[in-house]
């Protein structure tokens, strides 16, 4: 066996460190060995080390510029790093290997609302090139007489995600409110299941599907037989490989909602879920679908789960030094959002910021991050990377961030309940697209529309006149104390009345 041959045997193994020694000992004998670069960025990718991935991939394909394969792992470590131009450059480049074009079509699909130069019609254009895949050899499955079902209109809620408590924040505040004297709910699981500790209410008639081991034609006959009015997507494109579930049509309604952000790009929807803010009416063309509007936010949440108690602002207990945050995740800390930051901390020289995300454990990763920043002028003093935690740990984090900064295009939505649920105001501007105003959506409803700036040059603007206020500690200290009974009263957190309005949406659609 050769030298590379015996590091490939210990990555097929899964012994990524000794896989990567013993890369790095074949790339140090010969620093032109392309299989020896392309393992060692292989073996370190597994392991989550995207910022010696990286590098290692782009010595591989600057000594074999053809090597798809190549391509398709640097883009991925670029992507997990927040290099997401560069991840749909790279991805491109390995779309040149027929073999490859459909899993990079896929990967650009996903990720191409969070393209700062994409825009509106790059999204769609995207996602029509990945729909027109999918779809070829998927044919609607066939849909049996509908059994009784007492007057009620049939609701399938279709995720992968039902038991991720902090992400379902919107969804089981309106599955638990469903009027279930009309409405039949069925949730089919695609991943882990709904539970009490996820925040789910269970109720005696709803209809719980586990169905995840099952392909997607399977799970569509078996929803056709049970005579589903209205089937609605929570996936979108965080769960790909169900998407052709909902091309088999097995409801004669089908509906997006919660974690769409942009179009799905196919024609097997009938409708999406959104509001005023993410989709004004002058974008509308930019959408395969219909688009369906509510009232307030399309993301209106409730938190059924345990969290820690607001702290007061940390600028109280540090002479009124300002921290800026950003919990969030890191493929989406691209170059705009680093650039914005950076301008943000320039700005307010007194100022730091924490930035946490689960990848930033790992060395080579925050590396990259600071090396980012360095390169923007921001000195590594001036900031706290750190990684991951239990969830609960992780919002503590909030206790020692004063102001949260948004993230461009990419906005939070998750990211952005949690940081106001625990008292943190969240800065953000208008965007461009769905994705980009997400932040906007919540916090117009929740009243904080001052926290919403007109551009990235307001957005700093307003970052560096708060940081060199003496009196924004005391505004803080307020906003603070009774953030949590603001929310409550407020649109971002009336999910009663989001139920209502996505029933009347379910009921208008059917006819």
């Amino acid at each position: 066996m050769t030298p590379i041959e015996s590091a490939d045997a210990l990555f097929l193994a899964g012994d990524l460190d000794a896989a990567a020694g013993a890369y790095r000992r074949l790339v140090a004998a010969d620093h032109r060995n392309q299989a020896a670069w392309r393992g060692l960025g292989a073996a370190r990718l597994r392991a989550r080390a995207f910022g010696e991935a990286s590098d290692a991939l782009d010595r591989a394909v600057h000594l074999q510029p053809n090597d798809g394969e190549a391509w398709m792992l640097r883009a991925e470590a670029l992507f997990k790093l927040g290099d997401v131009e560069p991840a749909i450059g790279a991805y491109r480049r390995a779309a040149e290997d027929v073999t490859l074009r459909a899993a990079a079509e896929e990967n650009i699909a996903i990720m191409i609302p969070g393209s700062a130069l994409a825009g509106n019609a790059g999204v769609l254009a995207a996602r029509r090139i990945f729909g027109r895949r999918l779809h070829a050899g998927v044919g609607p499955v066939e849909r049996p007489p509908r059994p009784p079902s007492a007057g009620k209109l049939r609701i399938g809620y279709v995720s992968a995600f039902f038991d991720s408590a902090n992400w379902m924040k919107p969804v089981y505040g309106v599955i638990n409110r469903h009027d279930r004297e009309r409405f039949e709910v069925h949730l089919v699981s695609l991943g882990g299941d709904p539970s009490e500790q996820a925040g789910y209410r269970d109720h005696d008639l709803d209809v719980i599907w586990q169905v995840g081991s099952l392909d997607d034609g399977r799970i569509a006959a078996l929803l056709a037989a049970a005579g589903i009015d209205v089937l609605v997507d929570l996936n979108s494109y965080s769960a790909p490989r169900w998407l052709p579930l909902f091309l088999r049509r097995p409801a004669p309604v089908q509906i997006g909602w919660f974690n769409s952000f942009a179009t799905y790009g196919f024609d097997c929807f009938d409708g999406i879920v959104g509001d005023d803010v993410v989709i004004p009416m002058a974008e509308e063309a930019y959408f395969a679908e219909r688009v369906l509007r509510v009232r307030g936010t399309y993301l209106a949440f409730e938190v059924l789960y345990a969290v820690p108690d607001v702290a007061p602002p940390p600028c109280c207990r540090n002479d009124g030094t300002l921290t800026f945050g950003a919990l969030t995740s890191s493929y989406k800390l691209n170059d705009t959002t680093l650039g914005v930051w950076a301008r943000v901390l320039r700005s307010a020289p007194g100022a730091r910021m924490l930035i946490r995300a689960s990848t930033l454990s790992e060395p080579s990763n925050r590396d990259h991050l600071l090396a980012r920043f360095a390169a923007l002028g921001i000195a590594r003093e001036r900031l706290d990377i750190e990684g991951g935690a239990t969830h609960f740990e992780f919002l503590r984090s909030y206790d020692r961030i004063d102001i949260a900064l948004d993230m461009f295009p990419y906005s939070g939505g998750t990211t952005t309940s949690e940081a106001l649920w625990q008292g943190v105001p969240v800065l953000t501007c208008a965007g461009d697209r769905w994705v980009a105003r997400t932040s906007e959506s919540l916090l117009r409803a929740a009243g904080l529309d001052a926290w919403v700036a007109a551009d990235q040059e307001d957005l700093v603007a307003k970052a560096s006149a708060l940081a060199r206020d003496p009196a924004t500690h005391a505004t803080l200290a307020v906003l603070r104390a009774d953030m949590r009974a603001r929310l409550a009263a407020s649109a971002a957190c009336d999910t009663a009345g989001l139920c209502r309005a996505l029933e009347q949406i379910y009921r208008q659609a059917v006819g």
